[in-house]
Formats: C-alpha cells, sequence, structure tokens
C-alpha cells in the first residue's frame, strides 16, 4: 500500500509515484543516449592519444629505478621526448615502477577519475546535490566531450591532479578553514613549475601565513626529491629546465599560449622574447587588479579562476590538455544565468578540436585567428570574466566591524534579533536558493548591508551546473 501524506489520497500519491519513475526513467534515457554518443565521439573523431605521456613518465621511472639509467636520458623509443618535470614529480611517480604499464594505465585512470570528482564537488557540488545521479552522469558526459579534460585522460597527464590540490586550497579559504591552506598549491607547484602562480594569488590576497606554507611545502618536496635524486636534481635545475627543445616546439598548434602565439607569427624564425616579456607583463598588471577586486570582495571563485587563465597565458609551453585551468571560470559563467548561452558556446569550441584544422599551416589571417582559437578564449575570459560582483555565500577577506547600536529607551520597542540562517551550505560556489527573507532591523544591519539572509533573491547567486605532440600522430611529450 503507498503511503500518503495528510490532506494526499491514496490517488494522488500513486500518480506522483508514477510521474517520478516516469521522470527517471527519461532521464535515464537520456544518459544512455549521452554517454553513447559521446563514447562514439570519443574513439572516432579525436583520435585517441594511447597515454603517450604516461608511457613518458613510466618509462623514465622504470629506466631509472631498474636499470641504472639517468632519468631525464630516457626518451620514448622512436620519438625525441622525455621526462620534463622536476625530480620531486618523478619521486612522486616511482610507485609506477612496481607494477607493469596496464596496471599503471588503470592507476592513472582512477587517480584522474578521483581528482575530477573532487573537482566538480569543490565547483559545482551544491549543484550535484541538488540533481542527484542524474547531475552527476550530466556533467561527467558533458566533461568527457571537452578537448582538455578528454586528452588529460587519454594521454595519462596530471592536470586534473593539480587541478584538484589547487582547488582544495581554494576551499579551504572559501570555508573559513584556511589552516592549512597552502600545501595543495605547494605540492602542485613542486611537481609542476606553473601553479607557483596561485603563491602569487596568495600574497595579493593578503594570505601571507598561506603563502609562506605554500612556499615552504614546495621547498621542502625540491630539497627532499634532491636528496633523493641528487644527480638528477643538479640535471634538472641547471640544464633540462632551460632546454624548451624538451618539451616541445613552441609554434606547434598545440601550443595555446601567448609564446605560441608570437611563434607562429615568427615562424620559421624564433619569437622575439622582449615581446613576449611585454605581453606577459601586460597580463600580468591585468590579473594583478582583477584578481585584487576579487579577492577583496571574497570571490575566491573568481580568483583562483583568473589567475588559472594566468597561468595558461604566461607559461611559455600551454598544450591543449593544460587547458583544464579553465573549469573554474566555466563555475564563475554558470553563477549567472544571464550567461549560460557564453558558457554553452566556449564549451562548444572547446569541444570542436577546432585549432587543428590549422595543424598544417597556421599563415594568414585565418590561420592567425583559428589556430590561436584557445588563446583568444582564455585571454577574452581574463579580461572579461564577470567577478566579484555577488557576496551570496563567500567570506569576505576582512570582517566587517559592525556599529553597536544605542540601547534602547524605555519608550522605544525593543527589537527581536537577526534570526542565523540554518543550513547554510559550505561550498566553494555558493547555491543561491533565492529564499525570501525579511529584511533585518536597521540596528542589526551595518550601512548599505540590506537583509540579512542565508540565500539570495539574485539570479547571479545561482549554480548550474620538436615537432608535434601527438595530438594527430605519435609525436611530442608532457
Amino acid at each position: 500500500m503507498t503511503p500518503t501524506l495528510p490532506g494526499i489520497d491514496s490517488a494522488d500519491a500513486e500518480r506522483v509515484d508514477s510521474e517520478t519513475v516516469g521522470t527517471d526513467r527519461r532521464r535515464l534515457l537520456l544518459i544512455l543516449l549521452l554517454a553513447t554518443a559521446v563514447t562514439v565521439f570519443t574513439v572516432t573523431v579525436p583520435l585517441l592519444r594511447d597515454w603517450f605521456d604516461l608511457r613518458v613518465y613510466y618509462g623514465a621511472v622504470n629506466t631509472w629505478a631498474h636499470h641504472g639509467g639517468r632519468l631525464y636520458d630516457y626518451r620514448v623509443p622512436g620519438t625525441t621526448y622525455g621526462f620534463t618535470y622536476p625530480p620531486f614529480a618523478a619521486v612522486g611517480m616511482l610507485p609506477m615502477a612496481l607494477v607493469g604499464l596496464h596496471t599503471a594505465i588503470a592507476l592513472c585512470l582512477l587517480l584522474n577519475l578521483a581528482a575530477l570528482a573532487a573537482v566538480l564537488y569543490i565547483l559545482v557540488g551544491p549543484m550535484l546535490r541538488r540533481y542527484g545521479w542524474f547531475g552527476v552522469a550530466l556533467a561527467l558526459c558533458l566533461l568527457a566531450l571537452l578537448e582538455p579534460v578528454r586528452d588529460t585522460f587519454s594521454f595519462g597527464q596530471v592536470n586534473l591532479l593539480l587541478l584538484a590540490l589547487v582547488l582544495g586550497d581554494a576551499w579551504l579559504l572559501s570555508t573559513g578553514r584556511g589552516r592549512w591552506a597552502g600545501v595543495g598549491i605547494g605540492l602542485a607547484a613542486a611537481v609542476k613549475l606553473t601553479p607557483a602562480i596561485f603563491i602569487g594569488l596568495l600574497l595579493l590576497a593578503r594570505r601571507r601565513r598561506a603563502a609562506g606554507l605554500a612556499t615552504a611545502v614546495a621547498a621542502a618536496a625540491t630539497a627532499a626529491a634532491a636528496w633523493v635524486a641528487p644527480d638528477a636534481s643538479r640535471f634538472y635545475w641547471t640544464e633540462a629546465l632551460w632546454d624548451t627543445n624538451r618539451i616541445g616546439r613552441l609554434a606547434y598548434v598545440s601550443n595555446q599560449s601567448l609564446q605560441g602565439v608570437l611563434a607562429r607569427l615568427a615562424e620559421p624564425a624564433e619569437p622575439s622574447r622582449a615581446a613576449w616579456a611585454l605581453v606577459v607583463l601586460a597580463v600580468l598588471c591585468v590579473w594583478a587588479r582583477r584578481t585584487h577586486r576579487a579577492v577583496t570582495a571574497g570571490d575566491w571563485t573568481g580568483a583562483f579562476a583568473l589567475t588559472g587563465l594566468t597561468a595558461c597565458l604566461v607559461s611559455p609551453i600551454t598544450w591543449v590538455h593544460h587547458l583544464v585551468w579553465l573549469l573554474p571560470s566555466f563555475a564563475v559563467l554558470l553563477r549567472h544565468r544571464r550567461l549560460l548561452w557564453v558558457a554553452g558556446s566556449l564549451y562548444a569550441v572547446l569541444c570542436s578540436s577546432v585549432v587543428w584544422l590549422w595543424f598544417d599551416d597556421a599563415s594568414g589571417l585565418d590561420g592567425f585567428l583559428g589556430s590561436n582559437t584557445y588563446v583568444w578564449i582564455t585571454l577574452g575570459l581574463l579580461l572579461w570574466l564577470p567577478v566579484a560582483q555577488s557576496s551570496v555565500g563567500r567570506r569576505p577577506l576582512r570582517h566587517r566591524v559592525m556599529k553597536t547600536a544605542p540601547a534602547p529607551t524605555p519608550a522605544t520597542p525593543t527589537s527581536a534579533p537577526a534570526t542565523v540562517q540554518p543550513g547554510r551550505e559550505d561550498s566553494f560556489l555558493a547555491t543561491g536558493t533565492g529564499s525570501p527573507c525579511a529584511p533585518a532591523p536597521a540596528s542589526a544591519r551595518g550601512e548599505g548591508r540590506g537583509e540579512e539572509c542565508g540565500g539570495s533573491n539574485d539570479p547571479t547567486g545561482s549554480t548550474r551546473p620538436a615537432d608535434s605532440k601527438p595530438q594527430s600522430s605519435s609525436e611530442r611529450a608532457s
């Protein structure tokens, strides 16, 4: 017998149950169709990368651990590509030397799935909880189509792991648990140098303790690697770090950084280092100004999104799979309903692999515009991403000191104290439920603070969800 609620007869309850089952079935059918389409697209349109970068890591670490080879001398057979990360990354990958290649691939897939789950929880956790299994399945299908994400999985890359570490610090800061903030950024910077720019973000935000902790963790990890592998560390910091030819050709179309734009313009000549330095300086100035506004308003989502964009632009090499650092920017766009069409349009472009149309020839105006499409997207987001516009669910950098209201006179009725709204979720992105609330009494409000409530009626507070690299051949390493 179907249980009923007071005021609802059994016929109504059965009808509600029937509608719920029908909705779940339609959702399941939609997910199955979408998953099928994603699978067909993935295995036919953008060629799979055959875990090329993971093969680099595995071969280098295995040779180093078992055959007495030098870490940075290893090359994937038939290519010129070898290990390019700091020694701490190699030390962290040493467990791969205990298993076979296929086991290492399986472990890499599991780690990337776990990292992606953490990223989704931090960025859009409230939305996923609201829609349950359907929201999770839909998000995974959509992300599987996004070129940077699918390439990260297909190459066996570490980008999602680094993003999860950095966003973990963002979550700690945004929820007031900043005691250990900086550890994730420090570890990420020790594995790969680019995330070190987030230490600059902490300094801009005047989070000196977090910045110091991140620096100390990165330094300690680097020192530990030097103790374990002194020869490899000496070679990396004195030679390998400065040899860009080890990574790949700057003009290669997968390099979607400002340096890549200049290299394609100058090809076959070398790009001007002075021009690159000036462009990088301009981008850093824009980043510092916009990020300072974001952190002053307590918009950690926006601040970390802007920093990820800047990291992609100023890095000498930003392969397409590095653009997972754009995911926080999509989270910012999704909290503004009026910008959903922008998020959808950018998502479609980043799924299209459009830059590969200029794989052979990036000359001419069409080559300049088309081969750098992802750079233009990144630069546009840095300039126009809406940050510091909504205070819902954010923690300001400094608590405002509220003026103490004078004691009421006997002739003045005493105002009821404002109550704390229960059930507020600690999340990187606010849910923006838009639930109505009564204005707090004037004595309990600071100037210009408006209503005191846990939710917001502002729709912006809601969330919704050398040679070439082996993108189309067998060349290039991480």
